[in-house]
């Protein structure tokens, strides 16, 4: 199993809007970065865990734990011309971009704000992609050790 932290902007799609989707899953999708899309595409897998974060909010924050319950597949996004992620070099039979499913696992006891975390960067070590600076992606890799740590503060 491998861990990620996923970004989503809390007024676009929050973790409340996820638990209170059909099932408690929805579709990760309308990721355009090459980099991501490889991620979505090659490494991150059904049986997976993942941090949801809300980002560009008053308290960016890591708020829960999801699942990842499929494989990468084509994000159907893409192949749709009214969908504001329609990419017209995208198309069913050579894809441009993936996405997962992910379902509710818990919400954290309390939300771990990202100035707690850049507190505590040297114990997350500098492979902490969030508190990185420069850092940008809306998926990053987690790993066990970070995962451990971070659930340790709640």
């Amino acid at each position: 199993m491998n861990y990620w932290l996923l970004k989503s902007e809390p007024d676009a799609f929050s973790l409340n809007d996820l638990q209170s989707r059909p099932n408690q899953t929805e579709h990760w999708d309308g990721v355009r970065n090459y980099q991501v899309r490889n991620m979505l595409r090659d490494d991150i897998k059904k049986g997976d865990q993942a941090f949801f974060y809300h980002s560009s909010c008053k308290v960016p924050a890591i708020v829960g734990v999801v699942d990842i319950v499929s494989d990468g597949y084509p994000d159907h996004t893409a192949f749709d011309a009214h969908s504001k992620y329609f990419d017209a070099k995208s198309t069913p039979e050579s894809p441009r971009w993936y996405m997962v499913d992910v379902a509710f696992h818990r919400a954290l006891k309390r939300e771990i704000p990202l100035s707690e975390l850049k507190q505590q960067a040297f114990l997350l070590d500098s492979d902490f992609a969030l508190t990185r600076k420069g850092s940008r992606l809306s998926i990053m890799p987690v790993s066990v050790d970070q995962w451990r740590y971070i659930l340790s503060l709640e």
